[in-house]
Parts: C-alpha cells; sequence; structure tokens
C-alpha cells in the first residue's frame, strides 16, 4: 500500500518517462469550427484512450439555446463563425436565450478498464460545481470556473468549466457526454493526459455520482432553526439524513458539492455531517453544523478557498446556496464501504431541495453509478409572475405585422435547424478522429520504449 502524500509542485523537479496528448473538439479539417454540435439523445465519445496513462486535466464549455424570434442575420453565414453573436441580443437583430436547463439535461459519462458500468455518470454542469444550472465563478484545487458577469447565477448562463482531478487507468479509459436534451448542444472541449511504458499497480480509480431529494424527507417544515423545539430531537443514527454517497469497496472519499433550494426561510443549514465507515451501525466521523462541514462558522459566506467554499450564496441568488468541500489533504479511507450523510435542518427538521455531486476513489471492479431521469433532475426556479394584458383588437397592419414576424421565424429557423444538422453531422466523424489520433500517438511513444 502506498504512503498517503501529496507531491504537487515537488514532482516538478524530477523527470518522467510519460507522453503528454490532447483530444479536444478542435476542428479537424483545419478551419475554425472548434465546437462539436451534439443532437438531441445522442451519446458521443469525447475520447478513448488505450493506457496505461492518467487524464490530468478537463476543459470545456457549451452552449444550448432557444431561439425566440427570427434573425436578420444569414444563417448560412452565421454558421460559419464562432457562435458568438448571439450571446448578446442586439434589439431588432437577433432573439435567443440559454436553455435554463441543460447543464442538468446533459450528462458525462467515465468508464475505465473496459467495465460495463459507468464510473462517473453525472449531469454536466453539477460534476463541474455549476448547481442549479447557475454557473458562477470560483476557483479550487480540483475545480475552476469562470462565468461572463452577465450570465453569473442565472440559469443556463455559458462559462469555461476545468477540472484537475488525475484519473489514472492501465488498459482504457472512455469519457462520453450523452444529450438527454431536446435541443442541440454544443461543446467545445480539451481533454489533456499522459501516457506510460509501464502499468501501475494499486490504482485507486476516480469515480464521480449526483444524488438528489426533491424535497428532502423533514418533519418540522414550519419551525425554525435553532429554536428550542428543533433543538430538542435527538438524531445519533442518521436517520433519514440527506446521503452524499453510499457505496461498497475500498478506496478513499474526496469531497462534493452541495445545491440548496431553501422554501422556509430562516436559514438551510445547521444539520450535521455523520459518515459511517465500513458498516458501522453509528457514525464514527461526526460534525457540528453544515456550515462547519463545508469550513465556515456562523453560517456560509461569500468566499472560497483551494478546498472549500461558497459558489454561490442564498443572499445573491435569494434561496439558492451552492457550496463545495474536498478532502484533498484529508481523503476519507474506508476498506470495506462508506456512508457519507448530513442532516437537512437539525435532526433533519427541514424539508428543502438538495442536490450533490461526490467524489472518490476505489479499486476496480465497483459497483458502478446511476443517474435519475431527466424529469427529475430538472432545478426549481422561482419565477416571477407576469400580469395579462387582456384582449387586444387587432387592426389589420398588426394582423399583417404578426403574420410577417411568423412567416419569416419559420423560414429562419428551418435555414438555421438545416445548417446545424450540417455541423452536427461532422461530430461522429471527429470522434473517430480523436480516437484514431489516441492510438496513433500510442503506438509512436511504445515504438520508442
Amino acid at each position: 500500500m502506498e504512503k498517503n502524500q501529496i507531491t504537487y509542485l515537488q514532482g516538478l523537479t524530477t523527470l518522467c518517462d510519460a507522453r503528454s496528448c490532447r483530444a479536444s473538439s478542435w476542428d479537424q479539417s483545419g478551419r475554425n469550427k472548434d465546437y462539436w454540435l451534439i443532437e438531441p439523445g445522442q451519446a458521443v465519445i469525447l475520447a478513448e484512450i488505450d493506457g496505461p496513462g492518467c487524464i490530468n486535466h478537463i476543459w470545456m464549455t457549451s452552449f444550448c439555446r432557444k431561439i425566440i424570434g427570427p434573425s436578420i442575420q444569414d444563417p448560412v453565414l452565421g454558421s460559419s463563425v464562432a457562435p458568438v453573436t448571439e450571446m448578446e441580443n442586439a434589439i431588432g437583430v437577433n432573439w435567443e436565450v440559454n436553455d435554463p436547463d441543460y447543464y442538468r439535461k446533459v450528462l458525462i459519462k467515465m468508464t475505465w478498464e473496459n467495465q460495463e458500468r459507468p464510473s462517473v455518470l453525472v449531469p454536466l454542469g453539477d460534476f463541474f460545481c455549476i448547481g442549479h444550472s447557475m454557473p458562477a465563478s470560483f476557483s479550487s484545487i480540483p475545480f475552476h470556473v469562470s462565468s461572463r458577469p452577465q450570465e453569473e447565477c442565472t440559469f443556463g448562463g455559458t462559462a469555461s468549466m476545468n477540472c484537475y482531478f488525475p484519473m489514472p487507468f492501465n488498459e482504457k479509459a472512455r469519457i462520453e457526454i450523452i444529450n438527454e436534451n431536446e435541443r442541440q448542444l454544443g461543446l467545445f472541449f480539451h481533454i489533456d493526459y499522459e501516457l506510460y511504458h509501464e502499468k501501475k499497480k494499486n490504482l485507486a480509480y476516480f469515480h464521480a455520482a449526483w444524488h438528489r431529494e426533491k424535497p428532502c424527507k423533514g418533519w418540522g417544515q414550519e419551525l425554525a432553526v435553532n429554536t428550542p423545539e428543533v433543538n430538542s430531537v435527538a438524531n445519533l443514527t442518521g436517520e433519514d439524513n440527506y446521503v452524499f454517497l453510499d457505496i461498497k469497496g475500498e478506496g478513499h472519499y474526496v469531497g462534493c458539492n452541495l445545491s440548496v433550494t431553501h422554501f422556509q426561510g430562516s436559514w438551510w443549514g445547521e444539520g450535521d455531517d455523520m459518515i459511517f465507515i465500513d458498516g458501522e451501525e453509528l457514525p464514527s466521523i461526526n460534525g457540528t453544523g453544515s456550515e462547519d462541514y463545508f469550513n465556515h462558522a456562523w453560517g456560509m459566506q461569500k468566499n472560497q478557498s483551494l478546498y472549500s467554499g461558497t459558489i454561490i450564496h442564498e443572499t445573491t441568488v435569494q434561496g439558492y446556496q451552492v457550496s463545495y468541500r474536498f478532502h484533498i489533504t484529508d481523503p476519507i479511507h474506508f476498506k470495506e464501504s462508506i456512508r457519507v450523510t448530513m442532516e437537512h435542518g437539525h435532526a433533519n427538521h427541514l424539508s428543502d431541495d438538495w442536490a450533490s455531486t461526490a467524489y472518490w476513489y476505489q479499486k476496480l471492479p465497483s459497483e458502478g453509478v446511476k443517474i435519475a431521469s431527466v424529469s427529475e433532475r430538472i432545478p426549481l426556479k422561482k419565477l416571477q409572475e407576469v400580469p395579462e394584458s387582456g384582449e387586444i383588437k387587432l387592426n389589420e397592419e398588426m394582423k399583417a405585422a404578426k403574420e410577417a414576424s411568423k412567416k419569416r421565424h419559420e423560414g429562419f429557423l428551418s435555414e438555421k435547424m438545416h445548417q446545424n444538422s450540417l455541423n452536427a453531422a461532422r461530430t461522429i466523424a471527429a470522434s473517430k478522429g480523436n480516437i484514431e489520433l489516441s492510438r496513433k500517438v500510442k503506438e509512436i511513444y511504445d515504438n520508442r520504449q
């Protein structure tokens, strides 16, 4: 068994017999369409890599938009440039909006060593700590997200997404995107990895799983947090706690992100973390409050650190909180099983909407991970009430204006969808090109051994 240690920057002082490689969405014709369009219901392989090797970095950015009204821009010429003109609607020129739910409708899937079941199957946004389908800029050791200020904390806003968790493998790694949305997904990506000549022993493989309770099973939603009545109830067993992770095997838990939609109006926290290791009936790791687990105190503050913090604060977007905690220097080890839980309010008295992504490493074979249906993943939204204007009698000019707009919209959509289909047709060929390139690079590397 290897000693638990972090080399990090010290590792840069030692030469390594490795080959650096990348799989990406680059335009393999040499032009500038450096993104893939993934059709509704389509699963696409981004990278399939023969080992031994290790994925060290994943960068992605994506777009998924709904066309509200017709554009006066040429859809044919528009399909030949980077998809940026639609990001800022010029009044009277174009009218598109971000799909508010696609970060939850699109899945990222990772499979190691030809296993039948994936080790990662998580909504795209939540994997990168984008909770509620609302991106917000933050930096940590394993994840970094950068969102345009005008799109931060908006449903479906654009963002640059980075993951630095190392993902080793000996035989094969496969990363896929599954588009369970009803609209096309545009995706730019880099997957940076290394190849080695020799297989590594005692590998712990990267895993991630998503879970949601909508709502959590609370018994006192009408009671305020931290009142004498609530605090008089005991919870030693963790019954009805929210469960971040419950798996069998040998490995170490390395953290999570948590997205909470709070309904009651007092506070969503005050619940203790309770972690059960190797089948124990009572937890041997007990916390002192939700904010304490996320390394804050006296509530959650609007700050971030390398290992823990707030991504979206409940006062920034009323009622929504996204927090993270990574056990990089303090992984939680298990030999047989682990169950990571937290109370939702003291003794589970609150009935909020909780969703989380847990990250861990373990030996293979593992149980694999499952994912809830699309309908169970959609984020809840607090919508603005819009009053009805009442019926207006249309004159002939009004009728003509509506009919002309409808006709122009239909024509624009038809050509836009045609151009998108032409772009989407490149995706499967590009996927095969990535696989072929990775095999070619490995062959060259192996022959130089």
